[in-house]
C-alpha cells in the first residue's frame, strides 16, 4: 500500500481529469477503515454514456502519465458506471441515474469525506 499523501495526491489528478471532462458532483471519501487496501472512492457523474467513457478515459490517461499503474478496470463497455482501480484509490465514474440507483454516497456514509481542491489550471469544458 502506497502512502495517504500518494492517494491524496492521485485523487487531484483525477479530481482535475475529470472537471476537464465535465465531471460532477465530484464526492471522494476515505474508506481505509473498512478497506484496508484502499484509501479513496472518487465518485464523479457524467451526463450521458460518451461522457462518462471521456471523464473515465481522462482520469486514466492522467494517472497513467503521472506513473500510478492501473490494477482494474471495468464498465467502459457499457460507459454507465466505469471502475477504475489504481489501488489505494478507486474511481468511480457514473451516468446520472446509476449513480443514484447505487447510492455508494448512502452505503458509504460512515466514512469521511475528504476534502480537495482543483488546480487553478484544471481546463473545463
Amino acid at each position: 500500500m502506497q502512502s495517504p499523501q500518494t492517494a491524496e495526491a492521485m485523487l487531484k489528478i483525477a479530481a482535475d481529469a475529470a472537471v476537464s471532462k465535465g465531471g460532477e458532483d465530484l464526492v471522494a471519501l476515505n474508506v481505509s477503515e473498512p478497506l484496508p487496501l484502499v484509501d479513496i472512492f472518487l465518485i464523479v457523474t457524467g451526463n450521458s454514456e460518451r461522457n462518462v467513457a471521456a471523464i473515465a478515459d481522462e482520469i486514466e490517461d492522467k494517472l497513467l502519465e503521472a506513473g500510478h499503474k492501473r490494477v482494474r478496470r471495468e464498465g467502459r463497455a457499457e460507459a454507465r458506471w466505469v471502475l477504475l482501480d489504481f489501488g489505494d484509490l478507486v474511481v468511480h465514474v457514473f451516468h446520472g441515474e446509476e449513480r443514484v440507483y447505487y447510492g455508494l454516497e448512502r452505503l458509504w456514509k460512515d466514512c469521511p469525506v475528504v476534502p480537495f481542491e482543483l488546480s487553478d489550471t484544471a481546463e473545463r469544458v
